[in-house]
């Protein structure tokens, strides 16, 4: 098959704009019809293929033995390497590195930790929604959605809740990906923050390295084999993965529900009526706010994917976002609906080895605020449209003012 007769993205999906004005739902729509797999010439990124159903995005992630997550081979995401620098957190690689080094992390989210950490999660949740005001506005994301994300991160890492602030700004360095930011001077910025962030933690790991090993991240890191003498670049990439993973994308579907109640309010009764489907109901804000856009893939050689002919080295972007609205897989998609039945069918976390190693704590963190919001019997009303964050690769909100009122 020659570059002619691939099907041509009309759409630059990786536009700031699509996410920031919330305009996204049309073009994703057209292409699962008219073009599930399509390939644009043309963007601030380069070229890219883009794979936006459902069965498509699935596909792409179980095929790992030829669609790449190394570093070395381009990114995770739509954007290349930072100014010329690989970025090895153990997502951006494959098995056996991958496999090496999840097994570090994994356990911190095994059951067993889930349990001792849910008695945390009820106690922060509580105090947090104890001290919003009634009746008066305020930021839902800098009240909420950021000191209980954030604050559950500090945890894991067995750090002072006081330097959240410190880890929400790395957090947002790390996970810049827009095409705004392909500069030079951003990418200078870019390094000294990461700079920053790694002396900051080195300490840490030092401490860590110093005392018998314990349950939180970094006490695992240190004393395991596969990351326990990791170079500079490697620990930026892993703690940088961690921050950005253990908090952006909870804060976010911490975000949505709001905007999912107050558009949907008969879901919140649905919900007061029967608590049994809360847990489903975390399941549905994750699929409904997809709150990772993307994450991209490189073939590793020529191949076949959806009828087309995949060439060695072409990045391969799988739009989650869009999966998650495919009407194929979830019939009137673009509905919040708590009790939908295959709502954890969702692609808001991967799929296949890369699936999210932390889903369960964050289902756990909005199932207990979804609990709190419906136990309270109030209403969140937004005061305005939300701020949306400029990014292709992170869905989500960097301001929402709301007020609270009883019911």
């Amino acid at each position: 098959m020659t570059m002619q007769e691939r099907p041509l993205n009309p759409f630059d999906v990786s536009q700031d704009a699509l996410y920031v004005e919330d305009t996204w739902r049309e073009p994703f729509a057209r292409l699962r019809a008219e073009m599930p797999l399509s390939w644009r010439e043309e963007s601030p990124f380069g070229a890219y293929w883009s794979a936006v159903t459902h069965d498509l995005v699935q596909e792409v992630e179980l095929r790992h033995d030829v669609f790449s997550s190394r570093w070395d081979m381009g990114n995770i995401t739509i954007a290349d390497a930072v100014n010329g620098e690989g970025f090895p957190n153990f997502i951006a690689q494959d098995p056996p590195i991958h496999t090496a080094q999840r097994r570090v992390i994994a356990p911190a989210f095994s059951p067993s930790q889930m349990l001792k950490l849910d008695k945390q999660v009820r106690e922060r949740t509580k105090m947090l929604m104890d001290g919003l005001p009634v009746g008066e506005p305020f930021d839902w994301v800098e009240r909420v959605s950021i000191p209980q994300t954030l604050g559950m991160l500090c945890i894991l890492f067995d750090m002072p809740f006081e330097e959240w602030r410190d880890i929400k700004r790395w957090s947002d360095w790390a996970s810049g990906v827009s095409a705004e930011n392909l500069n030079d001077e951003y990418r200078a910025q870019f390094l000294a923050q990461m700079g920053e962030m790694l002396a900051r933690f080195d300490r840490e790991l030092e401490d860590r390295r110093g005392k018998p090993p314990t349950d939180d991240l970094l006490s695992r890191m240190v004393h395991s084999e596969a990351m326990g003498h990791m170079e500079p670049m490697e620990r930026i990439a892993n703690i940088a993965l961690l921050i950005v993973g253990g908090n952006d994308t909870t804060r976010n579907s911490m975000t949505a529900l709001v905007e999912a109640f107050d558009k949907y309010p008969d879901q919140l009764e649905r919900l007061r009526a029967d608590r049994s489907l809360i847990p489903n109901a975390a399941q549905e804000i994750i699929r409904w706010q997809s709150p990772v856009t993307h994450m991209r893939r490189t073939a590793l050689e020529d191949t076949e994917l959806g009828g087309q002919v995949i060439r060695k080295g072409e990045k391969i972007v799988m739009w989650y976002i869009s999966a998650n609205r495919d009407e194929r897989v979830f019939p009137d998609a673009e509905r919040f609906d708590v009790g939908r039945e295959n709502a954890r069918r969702h692609l808001g976390f991967g799929h296949g080895i890369h699936r999210c190693v932390g889903a369960k704590l964050a289902e756990n963190q909005l199932a207990t605020l979804i609990g709190e919001i419906v136990d309270r019997n109030i209403r969140i009303v937004p005061q305005g449209a939300p701020e949306r964050l400029p990014s292709p690769f992170l869905h989500g909100f960097t301001s929402l003012p709301v007020r609270i009122e009883p019911q």
